[in-house]
């Protein structure tokens, strides 16, 4: 995710980079709430999007004669249809960070336990691995995929 997608989920969200305090406890209840804001706020921007795609289409679906136009509405309806796709599975991630949330077992890389840090999930409020684990993942997906 860019800066330029991070600072306008923050944006979205309606909050500031997070400041900590100095001996500040990591994940405390201030820094939980500050993510669980970001990804409330992600979610339902996505979900306003999927019933925007319903209505769109809907409202639009037409019967065309002329096969041209009826193949540009369905390709342009399948790929609304994909991007939603992705939108759901990105709400179902959402929801299962925002479990962690409640859990407060967010913040920490599922592989080797260490926090992943502010800067990062404010880029990527749903990452679960730290940057080093995500690096050395990326790398055996590129020599498998090979």
């Amino acid at each position: 995710m860019s800066g330029q997608n991070k600072l306008s989920l923050l944006a979205q969200a309606g909050v500031e980079p997070y400041q900590e305090q100095p001996g500040e406890e990591y994940m405390g209840d201030a820094q939980l709430a500050h993510f669980k804001k970001i990804l409330e706020s992600w979610r339902n921007n996505l979900r306003e999007e999927v019933d925007r795609t319903k209505n769109h289409m809907q409202d639009e679906a037409a019967n065309f004669p002329d096969p041209v136009d009826r193949a540009a509405q369905e390709e342009e309806f399948a790929l609304e249809l994909r991007t939603r796709d992705r939108e759901r599975k990105l709400i179902k991630k959402i929801e299962k960070t925002l479990q962690l949330i409640e859990e407060e077992d967010f913040g920490y890389c599922d592989s080797c336990g260490i926090e992943i840090g502010i800067r990062r999930l404010e880029a990527r409020p749903t990452a679960d691995l730290c940057v080093d684990c995500k690096t050395i993942a990326e790398i055996k997906e590129k020599q498998i995929g090979r």
